[in-house]
């Protein structure tokens, strides 16, 4: 088979097919149904990672052992493959059936690649590629010299096809049609993108603030850009074909090789740097971007994101009907440059190289990197001195050949290719260099960027490292390099999700439309798991936001929990109100609360009495139903009515309060003793006033008059005594708090630090104070009857007393005597 040249076209034995049309079309699918119909053949794709979707899905049909991936920086080649996807640099420029042609390498910007093949079927994906300024004289290379003994596919947009039919009239031209509309829906402001929305932004800076914007918003966005390893892409992409997140911010990268489940693509401005200059993009690249909305019959829309830009960022009317009808202007130029240069001399490899075509509808390729590169080290009279003999010449023109995977621009990555000249311009690298390099970059910390650069330097390695005549052990060279950008990508895809993706808020966001009352909700011990993720904790019915979650993302975590959370409250407050009848313990009054595991469920507010304070639900019971709410404070109500059982005395004296027939003298008393917990002194009672009906009335209520104080023993029970205290302080006053014991006897707390300046402390209800200890009312009345009942046994005659009771009870002999002198 005959190469075809600028000024000749290519013969060609099989048949020349070009399909043509616009994204979702089919056409790659068709390309790899009519590959793998053939014994053997090759497409050459524009980007690796698409190279890489499509090797898996030839291998799942011809098994592993028969299809080989050819890319610049890996290489997987079975030596039975027959079957072979590559990126478009990394293909032979002809398959020379029966060719007696040595095994050599083109390492035109790609990877080595044996010329000589023999394969039935040959495809070129995104052929309009040819009129790229960077890339373009690559496929055009490809276009006019790949052929398949049978049948040779070229697959790219209809604008390519007036320049087919110039320059391979021997071509059927076949148009396929999109299999979708796709509408254009206006601008939209970033809140309000529909779900399965990809916005394409034309800088890191620009996407990067979209998808923090979005995980404010939204829950996060996955993130594409240039800059990041096929397998970082495709795992941010595999988040967002899984659903985990309903956003994908990218650059312009998007438009091409990335099939993608998308309704709606919103451009966040509609101009870009191309390398030399800021200009709008021309309306066949809004078209392949847009055309990423819609798949297969799902129709799609395009738009802009509001606010984002000038004047510039909304489409014209022309462009947006251009855009909806596949309408395009056709390509006038395919761009070129000669494949196969000399190497006499390194005068003559240039000019070569900035040769003009010779033909019709081809036109130089703009400068590329490579050439930069060869031209600026070939200024340098000491590389110059190496490059004599024409081998030397080619091998140099390999390593400047090398991609800028950095990104750095002509001078830097020069002075990168530089000092790889030196280490390989007499043979192989040193045995420890490639190792050394790689050890240094197999690290995974860092930041985004710093784990960028890491991948695109280990990315210069593995495209280093396929070369045999470069690095020895070659095999194992590219195989570490891969492992270790594998490590770096893995590393970089959990820095971005980390940062630009709230998988919480996401779940809620997608949960909190019509369908939300069917997300599942749990409880992982006190942890409120929604659809797995958790959103915060329930302590009692008080709901708390994670405290891992950001500020801005409280007020949806917030909403979320008022959405579901009715569910998990009312099955709570059920089991309340069984433990209120059950197990009454487990509800216990503290700080003027009704608590449950310690958090509130009714408070006690100030009533009209003291013995009947308000009792209202708990702030957090605001989420419960309502039904569910009051049947659960209708059970807190009769535990309560029960919890007052300790103060029944007190309570009926209460209730005689309001009676008219004790008397105006009897009701003043017992609002004294509801008023002190059941308990007056002697001295304040004025019983002496009261007539005999009334005091028979005291003793019916339990009261006993004793010779200090007039109190009802029962209400001398701690139980009741605490009771009463939390009652007063809910009626706003402050009674002296009572000892830990309530023992009949206790110290009287701070007497031995008192000093002339100091207050005693109060004495507690329930008490008398005798100097430096507090004795129980009811004790200290029986150790005064006993007195008295000694000195009324002994008449006028003089009596001892018995100090034995006083102390039994641990009462000292001067808090005694203070007794008795009362």
């Amino acid at each position: 088979m005959v190469a075809a040249s600028p000024d000749r076209p290519h013969p060609g034995s099989g048949r020349l097919k070009a399909v043509l049309g616009p994204t979702n079309t089919g056409k790659t699918h068709l390309a790899i149904e009519r590959l793998c119909a053939h014994s053997s053949g090759a497409i050459g794709f524009p980007l690796r990672l698409l190279a890489r979707e499509v090797y898996d899905r030839v291998v799942a049909i011809k098994g592993a052992h028969q299809v080989a991936l050819i890319t610049g920086e890996e290489r997987i080649e079975p030596s039975q493959a027959r079957w072979k996807l590559c990126t478009t640099e990394a293909m032979p420029r002809a398959f020379d059936k029966g060719a007696a042609v040595p095994r050599s390498f083109n390492f035109n910007n790609g990877a080595a690649v044996p010329r000589g093949a023999d394969l039935a079927f040959v495809a070129l994906d995104e052929a309009q590629l040819c009129a790229d300024r960077e890339r373009g004289h690559v496929f055009t290379d490809r276009l006019l010299n790949l052929r398949g003994r049978e049948e040779t596919m070229i697959l790219g947009a209809a604008t390519l096809a007036p320049m087919l039919r110039k320059l391979t009239p021997e071509a059927e031209i076949v148009s396929r049609p999109r299999f979708s509309t796709l509408a254009h829906a206006g601008a939209a402001k970033l809140s309000r993108l529909p779900r399965r929305s990809v916005i394409v932004a034309f800088s890191t800076a620009q996407v990067y603030a979209v998808a923090e914007m979005l995980r404010r918003f939204r829950g996060g966005a996955a993130v594409v850009t240039g800059a990041l390893s096929p397998q970082t892409r495709n795992a941010q992409v595999a988040l967002y074909q899984a659903g985990e997140v309903d956003y994908l911010v990218a650059t312009d990268a998007i438009g091409m090789g990335l099939n993608l489940d998308v309704d709606h693509v919103a451009f966040a401005g509609l101009s870009k740097f191309d390398g030399q200059r800021q200009r709008r993009l021309t309306v066949a690249e809004m078209a392949q971007i847009a055309g990423r909305a819609g798949r297969h019959q799902r129709d799609g829309s395009f738009g802009t994101l509001s606010g984002s830009g000038g004047h510039d960022a909304a489409f014209s009317a022309e462009e947006i009907h251009a855009i909806e009808e596949n309408r395009f202007p056709a390509l006038t130029a395919l761009r070129w440059r000669d494949a196969e240069p000399g190497f006499a001399s390194l005068a003559g490899l240039i000019a070569d190289l900035e040769a003009p075509p010779r033909r019709e509808g081809l036109v130089a390729a703009p400068e590329a990197i490579d050439l930069a590169v060869l031209k600026r080290l070939g200024e340098d009279a000491e590389i110059a001195d190496t490059l004599r003999a024409p081998q030397q010449l080619r091998r140099f023109w390999q390593v400047c050949s090398l991609p800028d995977f950095r990104q750095h621009g002509a001078e830097t990555h020069a002075q990168f290719v530089a000092r790889l000249w030196q280490e390989l311009r007499d043979g192989p690298l040193g045995d420890d260099h490639a190792p050394r390099a790689i050890a240094q970059l197999d690290t995974v910390s860092g930041d985004i960027d710093t784990l960028q650069a890491r991948i695109a330097a280990i990315r210069s390695w593995s495209y280093i490292a396929q070369r045999p005549d470069w690095v020895r052990a070659h095999a194992e060279m590219a195989a570490r390099a891969r492992a270790v950008e594998a490590r770096l990508s893995d590393a970089l895809h959990a820095r971005l999700t980390e940062r630009f993706v709230n998988r919480r808020t996401a779940v809620l966001m997608k949960k909190l439309g019509p369908d939300a009352g069917l997300l599942p909700v749990t409880l992982d011990g006190d942890s409120v798991l929604v659809d797995g993720e958790t959103i915060g904790t329930l302590t009692g019915f008080r709901f708390r936001v994670e405290p891992s979650a950001r500020h801005g993302d409280h007020k949806l975590l917030l909403a979320a929990a008022e959405r579901h959370l009715p569910g998990l409250l009312t099955a709570r407050a059920r089991a309340i109100v069984a433990l209120c009848m059950d197990t009454p313990a487990a509800l216990v009054l503290q700080d003027g609360a009704i608590r449950w595991q310690g958090e509130p469920i009714a408070l006690l507010q100030r009533g009209r009495r003291l013995l009947a304070p308000r009792l209202v639900p708990a702030p957090a019971l605001g989420l419960l139903p309502g039904d569910a709410r009051a049947a659960l404070m209708a059970a807190v109500t009769a535990w309560w009515a029960r919890r007052l059982k300790p103060l029944a005395p007190l309570r009926r004296m209460d209730a005689a309060c309001d009676d008219a027939a004790a008397g105006a003298g009897l009701r003043a008393l017992l609002i004294r003793l509801v008023e002190n917990g059941g308990a007056v002194a002697r001295a304040d009672a004025d019983i002496a006033r009261l007539d005999a009906r009334q005091r028979d009335l005291l003793k019916r209520f339990g009261l006993r008059i004793g010779a200090l104080d007039l109190y009802h023993p029962a209400l001398l029970r701690r139980a009741a005594l605490d009771l009463w205290r939390e009652l007063a302080l809910i009626d706003g006053r402050t009674p002296p708090a009572l000892p830990e014991q309530m023992a009949p006897v206790v110290p009287r707390a701070g007497h031995r630090l008192r000093r002339a300046t100091d207050v005693l402390p109060p004495c507690p209800p329930g008490y008398r104070a005798l100097g430096g200890q507090w004795c129980r009312l009811d004790h200290a009345d029986a150790l005064l009857r006993a007195a008295h009942g000694r000195r009324a046994a002994a008449g006028s005659r003089l009596f001892a007393l018995d100090p034995a009771g006083a102390l039994a009870l641990g009462l000292g002999t001067c808090a005694y005597a203070r007794l008795l002198a009362l």
